[in-house]
């Protein structure tokens, strides 16, 4: 951000449209699409408990999981294809507070 912000004080283009930064409590475990709750004890949980996972994992990076790479090979195609978007994306709406 430090240097996008010096690159338009000195008036250079900036290669973008626009910058999203999410700062999610917990990070994204706590983000859009997660359960939501009231009690700040199980997000810490939670969040504790998904990087210990992630952690002792033998696959820590999707794009290289072979499971990941089969099912685009025989089954949705390129990353970020037609059929993979449909099937994997989704868009966010609000939503209540779990309790």
């Amino acid at each position: 951000m430090q240097q996008i912000r010096d690159a338009k004080e000195k008036g250079e283009p900036i290669p973008y449209h626009f910058i999203e930064v999410m700062a999610c409590p917990g990070g994204c475990i706590s983000g859009g699409g997660q359960p939501r709750t009231i009690n700040d004890d199980i997000r810490k949980k939670r969040t504790k408990g998904l990087n210990q996972d992630d952690y002792n994992s033998r696959r820590r990076c999707s794009h290289q999981n072979p499971f990941i790479i089969k099912l685009y090979e025989e089954f949705l195609g390129k990353p970020c294809g037609e059929k993979s978007h449909k099937l994997l994306h989704t868009s966010y709406t609000p939503r209540s507070i779990y309790r």
